[in-house]
């Protein structure tokens, strides 16, 4: 059964404590409720033989690879959201990186902006993409929207096993992923289906 699954990928993206745990320094309010869902996607995957790519912000301590609007939280003295090597950094409990993973780090929305995700996921022989994680309106969507762009076969957001800061603004971003033939399952209508 593991030979249908060897061009899919399942990008985990940042699953990580400050984005996930209540006195994260960039709490997603929906983040919390996805984590069961996101390790049971994880298991799913293996079991299944995709590839798994842990997508994580790692930043430097002094915000110089931060995006302008967010500089102001590495303010001298401070630790900023997802410093390298920080508690805030790590995956939440739960969540962890296995031999034969890949962890990609990046430093803006989308998993490919200034990343070579998308030559390492082309010399995998992977063209179709499972997305989980938060936050839908950012990272998962710009990862999205890339993959559409770089014409990815297949591009797939598990909708129970993603999040954003309300429920509205999630429903809204999956509409829109939609409209641009993006496949929305449940975790469990993808934990049933054969392809």
């Amino acid at each position: 059964m593991a030979g249908k699954w060897n061009h899919t990928a399942l990008l985990v993206i940042d699953m990580q404590k400050d984005f996930i745990h209540e006195d994260g320094l960039m709490l997603v309010n929906g983040g919390r409720a996805i984590v069961p869902n996101v390790t049971k996607a994880v298991q799913v995957a293996r079991e299944r033989g995709i590839l798994v790519v842990w997508v994580v912000r790692e930043h430097d301590p002094l915000g110089r690879d931060v995006e302008h609007f967010r500089r102001h939280l590495y303010a001298a003295g401070k630790v900023g959201p997802t410093v390298k090597g920080s508690v805030g950094a790590e995956l939440v409990d739960g969540l962890v990186i296995k031999e034969g993973d890949y962890k990609l780090v990046k430093t803006r929305f989308s998993a490919f902006f200034a990343t070579h995700l998308h030559s390492f996921l082309q010399g995998a022989g992977i063209n179709k993409l499972v997305i989980t994680g938060v936050q839908t309106p950012n990272c998962i969507r710009q990862t999205v929207f890339d993959a559409v762009a770089l014409d990815y076969q297949s591009v797939s957001v598990i909708v129970d096993a993603t999040a954003a800061a309300t429920p509205e603004v999630h429903v809204a971003n999956i509409f829109d992923m939609k409209n641009v033939g993006v496949a929305t399952p449940t975790l469990l209508e993808w934990s049933k289906s054969d392809a």
